[in-house]
């Protein structure tokens, strides 16, 4: 009898091993595995930046390359506008120097493809790795080599001919400026605190708040700013602290 429960047990987890292989084998794969994700502000290439060394180099505005500097060239990106939803699929192009506060440099076809509000330019930056199948109802996947528009003639590209009102912006318009700087979420209260302690002691910052999500986590901010000009002063101070993402979240 002894035995034969052995055997049963046995059986039992050799049935349960192939069982779990099967469902791993057959786990669709028609999801985002993750990969590096930011929100934050976008600067929209112009040759004025360019003359002015805000930028160390040139962006074809007629293309869908973006600046990233943590991500490596080549890499597929999903550029999404946070305010109208909508999104595209674009790549990096090559290393450049931009400000820190930025989370990316767009083309200027990428931001007119997403219509694009230049005073509150705010995007999410998400990585599509190679292994995954990317799905998403309305984004556009574009070809770079296969660029409909890459003959077309380009006036001369100013930051400023974004600001022209559009009817289908006006609801972007006029979203009201409210955002904070995410420093990080962490699964305790006490983490949190030591965290909230060295960016005084380390800082020009002397007011990060701290906000409890949920039992499990904590989040470390800064703000909220109503302009944009306090709102990059903070982080910059904050960049001090090279802290590996930081990110810039619409505050309601």
């Amino acid at each position: 009898m002894f035995y034969k429960n052995i055997l049963s047990i046995i059986f039992f987890l050799i049935l349960t091993n192939c069982t779990t292989e099967t469902l791993v084998k057959n786990k669709p794969n028609g999801f985002m595995i993750n990969g590096y994700s930011n929100k934050g502000f976008a600067l929209v290439y112009s040759e004025d930046i360019l003359e002015k060394k805000i930028v160390s180099k040139k962006i074809d505005p007629r293309t869908l390359i973006i600046f990233q500097k943590h991500l490596k060239i080549n890499t597929k990106v999903k550029i999404t506008n946070i305010l109208n939803n909508k999104s595209l699929v674009g790549t990096v192009g090559k290393n450049s120097e931009y400000p820190l506060f930025y989370n990316a440099v767009l083309s200027k076809r990428i931001a007119e493809e997403l219509n694009l509000d230049i005073n509150q330019p705010y995007v999410e930056i998400l990585e599509i790795l190679e292994n995954s199948i990317f799905i998403a109802q309305k984004a556009k996947t574009y070809d770079e080599e296969k660029n409909v528009a890459v003959k077309a003639p380009v006036k001369k590209i100013s930051i400023n001919d974004l600001n022209s009102v559009k009817k289908s912006n006006k609801k972007s318009l006029n979203t009201k400026f409210s955002y904070i700087v995410k420093i990080g979420d962490f699964y305790f209260n006490d983490t949190a605190l030591m965290m909230s302690n060295r960016i005084k002691t380390v800082s020009l910052i002397k007011n990060p708040k701290i906000k409890k999500i949920s039992d499990k986590k904590y989040r470390v901010y800064l703000g909220p700013f109503s302009d944009i000009n306090s709102l990059q002063k903070s982080y910059n101070d904050i960049s001090i602290l090279e802290f590996d993402n930081i990110e810039i979240i619409k505050y309601d």
